[in-house]
């Protein structure tokens, strides 16, 4: 199945899907914002894991029609975000001759669907059964192929289209997941592939494949699947895997995808040994001191050196962890928060810190802790970094701006209009903030001390994945397609 030329396929109209705790996260290393001549956007969320842009000609509106530069069909379904590397646009993706499960809009998730079913008398056994019969997608059910779809940046034409595994997944999905929700990364020379729990692939940017590593497969809390990305650190791949079984953060090498190292962490405390997934992705933090690989789990956050040696960690983070670490004018910032979990912290952590970070109750500042708001924390979508501010998209619609300094909350309101349910990350360019919901709309804000909402654009099509911005264009994943949007 490998090294394949080019093959066509007709486009399908199964669903494409998102983790229920996921927000495709992928991060790479810096804090400034995207250069206006940049022509790659190698990761998700860019390539400083700040999805900004100071590009004078990135589009102010748009919709099916106006302002569309080209539009391609994407086979199958998959949540990764679009990557561009050397004018060619990747994505990935999985299709299926057995019709999939359909998506699921909104935040009725599986927690508190059993909690319900318990509640009008059904016992946690058959209410689990239910979730199933509702929810979820087992490997039993369903065999894949797995793709990596070149198309060109300029016209939208496809380049190539290469699978690269067929068979049964590696576990089951919730119907808000995708098989292939986590993103690539390229360093300019190479694209890299990693499904969790399935494996990791190294692909040229023509589409031919350099190496393979498989990967184990442990099982992930109520079969949810899985979604974190990898992240690049000079010659390695860094990869996290917070499962049920063995949590670890592993370096490969770029070159040959050799292990070349592994750090087992142990990280659900023991009032909570049921809950030991996390999909987030390691993010490379180069500040003035060091270079740290920072890897959000579970109730905590570890910081590690560049050869897996711990540095620090900090606890009292959130259950279930979806958002990336990012940093921003040479603080990292850190955001977790689940509904219903008493730890929802946003935290701005400074550079040099060593030990144990985890504040008391009550406490919001240290030595190495700039700020801490307990209460602040998203769900799914990562807040973005602009003009000073963190701009907060809370996953049942409500926006919010905070002093990326002080922590100081300027404003919180809900965004009018809106489906209520936001998976997707918000970006930011020419005095606006952008957040675009499942529906597929996008809202943009006034950057002001008020809240400003300015106006909206829409798709007509069910959106989960992160945009990517290169240049003057804005890529938007949909279910089925691909948007290239420009001021035409």
């Amino acid at each position: 199945m490998h090294n394949k030329k080019p093959v066509t396929l007709a486009p399908r109209s199964a669903p494409t899907l998102i983790a229920v705790v996921l927000t495709v996260a992928l991060a790479s290393s810096g804090s400034s914002a995207a250069s206006s001549n940049s022509d790659s956007w190698p990761a998700f969320r860019g390539p400083d894991a700040v999805p900004v842009s100071d590009n004078a000609k990135l589009p102010l509106s748009w919709s099916t029609t106006e302002n569309v530069e080209w539009k391609v069909a994407i086979p199958g379904m998959g949540w990764s975000s679009p990557i561009v590397v050397d004018g060619k646009v990747f994505v990935t993706t999985a299709t299926s001759e057995t019709e999939m499960k359909p998506p699921q809009i909104g935040t009725e998730y599986s927690n508190e669907y059993i909690a319900e079913l318990v509640e009008q008398g059904l016992s946690q056994e058959e209410a689990i059964e239910k979730l199933e019969e509702r929810d979820m997608e087992f490997p039993d059910e369903i065999s894949l192929t797995y793709w990596l779809i070149a198309f060109d940046l300029e016209t939208g034409e496809e380049v190539f289209r290469r699978s690269f595994f067929e068979g049964p997944p590696p576990g089951g999905r919730h119907r808000k997941n995708s098989y292939t929700s986590e993103t690539p990364v390229s360093d300019g020379t190479s694209v890299f592939v990693y499904v969790g729990n399935l494996g990791l692939w190294a692909f040229s940017l023509d589409g031919e494949q350099r190496w393979h590593k498989k990967m184990e497969s442990f099982p992930i809390y109520l079969d949810f699947g899985t979604g974190g990305s990898p992240a690049l650190l000079d010659d390695k791949v860094i990869v996290l895997n917070d499962n049920q079984d063995s949590q670890f953060v592993a370096a490969f090498s770029k070159k040959t995808g050799e292990e070349l190292w592994r750090t087992n962490r142990d990280i659900a405390p023991p009032e909570q040994p049921i809950r030991r997934s996390g999909w987030t992705t390691p993010f490379i933090w180069k500040n003035e001191q060091r270079t740290e690989i920072i890897a959000q789990g579970p109730y905590v956050v570890i910081s590690y050196d560049e050869d897996g040696n711990e540095l620090w960690r900090m606890s009292k983070h959130s259950l279930l962890p979806t958002p990336s670490p990012f940093a921003y004018d040479g603080r990292l910032y850190l955001v977790s928060g689940v509904h219903g979990d008493r730890h929802r912290p946003i935290a701005a952590i400074l550079p040099g810190a060593a030990g144990d970070l985890t504040l008391e109750d009550g406490k919001t500042s240290s030595e190495s802790v700039l700020w801490l708001d307990p209460r602040a924390g998203t769900y799914i979508p990562t807040p973005v970094a602009y003009k000073g501010s963190l701009w907060v998209l809370y996953d049942k619609g409500i926006f919010a701006r905070y002093d990326a300094k002080t922590g100081e909350r300027l404003y919180r309101s809900r965004i009018a209009g809106s489906a209520g349910a936001f998976t997707a990350s918000p970006w930011a360019y020419r005095d606006r903030v952008f957040a675009i919901d499942e529906d597929g709309t996008t809202f943009s804000f006034g950057t002001g001390d008020e809240f400003e909402l300015l106006g909206s654009s829409s798709l007509d099509e069910m959106v989960l994945a992160t945009p990517a911005l290169v240049g003057d264009r804005l890529l938007i994943r949909t279910r089925g397609h691909l948007y290239s949007i420009r001021e035409l």
